[in-house]
């Protein structure tokens, strides 16, 4: 026997044995080193001989995060509401020991009500149901709606209540998971409401939509629901997502769950490799800039972004006017209609930065936009909660998923190629021409972006 063999044997033996902790990545106090901090790791990333599809990427993502990118996960994005919840609802009525279900929004509306009779059909079966929702989030939400869900045997906690915890207030939990049998999650921008897609939204609303959109994009049919992204993943990223809701729970005053280790075999299988890019106040924000960084930095053919809520600052247009330079094809679609009018001008503000850069933008006009998604060189995807805004980086807590894996992000770059056909592009003559008041709202709401 070669006498090198012996370590490796012992070394996969070690391996086989070894179990990843449910502890939540990266650590509340962490200092991320100083070379691989957003406004630094660029040089680290750019320098990847084969940028996304070199093997230093996920050890260079890994290293920012201090997570493991777990394998063995199948992937389905879902683009629409309808799929997503109709695959929501299937995943809850096949559970057969516990659904953890945390949203930002949850609303008593027909969506609303048929997911939780389905949670409801749940519990009565034994199934562990718990629902974490965020108080201002779901405010419209009468309170007798979360004692209906209790009386059937749901656990419900509210995050930050707006009284009990007024020094709080600022701090939302914006995430959206669900998780069954910690075998099968779901994240992505879709809360639990009409206006994601499952059920046909009000009259009122459709017509308002409907008169805003009209004159911008003549002859196309409209949508009256929002253009929103989610995605379901089963394997161990599931699992991970299990741990995340875990401090969202416990911090709205639920008891610990009692998470099992996870067998590093599992995270091994074949599949698609996923990082579960998750923060809170004071956890994970600043890790997941430079993720975020460290992905259009390495990219060296393609970056797609779509976000909701667009006002990023000065070093995001640096990062994306950079890869521009470089000749990557970088592209943003972002609301043409927003229920956020004030959020989308601050956007505005950084417009004439980024069309000067090389960076193409586009307004999508058929609906409102509400997804996070990014695609790089046809292998990495993001789809999650996080706004490119201000609020997402400090305030909130976000959960997105980084998946490298050829056919997610296929699929999600053929969505926004279908999404920019109705689209807007922002040309930059056309840009520069854009009415004096425009302007001037702009620049007011640029400014009013870290408070937004």
């Amino acid at each position: 026997m070669s006498p090198d063999l012996l370590p490796r044997r012992r070394s996969h033996r070690l391996r086989r044995f070894r179990r990843f902790l449910p502890v939540l990545r990266p650590s509340a106090g962490r200092r991320l080193p100083r070379e691989l901090r957003a406004d630094r790791v660029s040089t680290l990333a750019g320098a990847l001989p084969l940028g996304v599809e070199d093997p230093g990427f996920e050890i260079l993502l890994r290293r920012i995060d201090s997570a493991p990118l777990l394998g063995g996960n199948q992937v389905v994005p879902f683009f629409s509401g309808d799929e997503a919840f109709a695959a929501m609802r299937q995943a809850v009525a096949h559970a057969r020991r516990e659904i953890l279900l945390e949203s930002y929004i949850f609303r008593d509306d027909g969506t609303g009500r048929r997911l939780f009779g389905e949670l409801a059909l749940a519990a009565g079966r034994g199934v562990s149901v718990r629902v974490l929702t965020d108080a201002v989030g779901s405010f419209s939400t009468a309170a007798s709606f979360w004692r209906h869900m209790e009386s059937r045997g749901i656990r419900v906690r509210i995050f930050h209540p707006l009284f009990s915890h007024i020094w709080y207030q600022p701090f939302r939990d914006h995430r959206k998971i669900l998780v069954v049998d910690r075998e099968t999650g779901f994240t992505g921008g879709m809360n639990i409401g009409e206006e994601y897609g499952s059920f046909r939204i009000a009259k009122r609303t459709a017509r308002k939509i409907a008169r805003k959109v009209a004159p911008r994009m003549p002859g196309q049919p409209l949508s009256t629901t929002w253009r929103d992204s989610n995605v379901q993943v089963t394997g161990p990223a599931a699992w991970e997502m299990a741990t995340v809701f875990t401090e969202g729970w416990v911090r709205a005053g639920g008891r610990p769950l009692d998470l099992a280790p996870l067998p590093a075999a599992e995270a091994d299988a074949p599949g698609a490799r996923i990082l579960v890019l998750d923060a809170r106040y004071r956890r994970g924000h600043e890790e997941a800039a430079a993720v975020l960084t460290a992905i259009v930095a390495a990219a060296r053919r393609a970056v797609w972004i779509t976000n909701a809520y667009f006002a990023p600052g000065h070093r995001a247009i640096e990062v994306l006017g950079d890869a521009a330079r470089r000749g990557v094809d970088v592209r943003l679609l972002l609301p043409g209609k927003t229920d956020f009018a004030l959020a989308r001008h601050a956007g505005h503000g950084y417009f004439s930065a980024l069309l000067q850069r090389g960076v193409r933008i586009f307004e999508y006009e058929a609906s409102v936009l509400h997804a996070k998604t990014l695609v790089a060189d046809d292998l990495v995807s993001v789809i999650g909660s996080t706004n490119l805004d201000f609020r997402s980086f400090v305030f909130n807590a976000e959960c997105n998923l980084v998946i490298c894996d050829r056919a997610a992000a296929a699929a999600c770059a053929g969505a926004f190629a279908a999404d920019l056909e109705r689209s807007t592009e922002i040309l930059p003559a056309d840009w520069e021409h854009r009415s004096l008041p425009h302007r001037a709202g702009d620049r007011l709401a640029r400014l009013l972006a870290p408070v937004l």
